[in-house]
């Protein structure tokens, strides 16, 4: 077995998990799920069958996954996060064909005790914040807080607010200077390649809260 699995987890057969995966406590992965390589899943997490997970997803405890669910690499789902798949659920009609497809694309925070409720699309590096109720598409790199969840600005990818557009559009990361400007409607970084992971000098956080804040006011 190439991944890791805490003695109190279970996981069916036929599923397929890839190398450096960690199930911790409690965890759940039933038959037919699909799992990358280097994720991580904390205490009392459910996969449901058939469920497709990317690489070096971060799961944190109290999470349950649900059939219809995609989540592409990078993604991170916060603690108690709640994710689900019919809209209009009753317990006497069953619906287990009619599960409603939710896709978290890749990069993107779903913070903590946050709802994705199901058929909705989170966009790249997107950012919901924590206790958010999210009820439709989230664009690529938005900032979305609040019951229901608005877009109040864009994240980096390093996960910094980013400031105000400039007067070329261009806004910039306060903490490492990368531009990010939106183009044909969709919020893109200039400096870095999309489909590419993090230089490794951006992958060991160094910076406190405090500090990016003040960073981020001076900017």
């Amino acid at each position: 077995m190439s991944y890791f699995k805490h003695e109190s987890a279970y996981v069916d057969d036929a599923c397929e998990i890839g190398d450096g995966t960690k199930i911790w406590h409690f965890c759940h992965i039933q038959k037919g799920a699909k799992i990358g390589a280097n994720c991580v899943f904390g205490q009392n997490c459910n996969v449901a069958n058939d469920v497709v997970i990317g690489s070096n997803v971060k799961v944190q405890n109290n999470v349950s996954i649900y059939t219809g669910t995609v989540i592409e690499d990078d993604v991170f789902l916060g603690p108690s996060c709640v994710l689900t798949n019919v809209s209009n659920p009753r317990s006497q009609v069953l619906r287990h064909s009619l599960y409603e497809r939710t896709i978290l694309k890749r990069g993107a925070s779903i913070g903590a005790n946050a709802t994705v409720v199901c058929g909705v699309t989170i966009g790249r590096y997107a950012f919901v914040g924590a206790g958010s109720v999210v009820t439709r598409d989230v664009p690529d790199y938005a900032l979305v807080m609040g019951v229901p969840g608005k877009v109040v600005g864009y994240m980096s990818r390093l996960g910094y607010r980013l400031g105000e557009p400039d007067k070329d559009g261009i806004r910039k990361d306060p903490i490492s200077s990368y531009r990010y400007r939106e183009e044909r409607g969709v919020m893109r970084c200039l400096d870095l390649d999309e489909e590419s992971p993090l230089p490794a000098t951006e992958t060991q956080g160094t910076v406190t809260w405090e500090e990016a804040r003040a960073l981020r006011k001076k900017s």
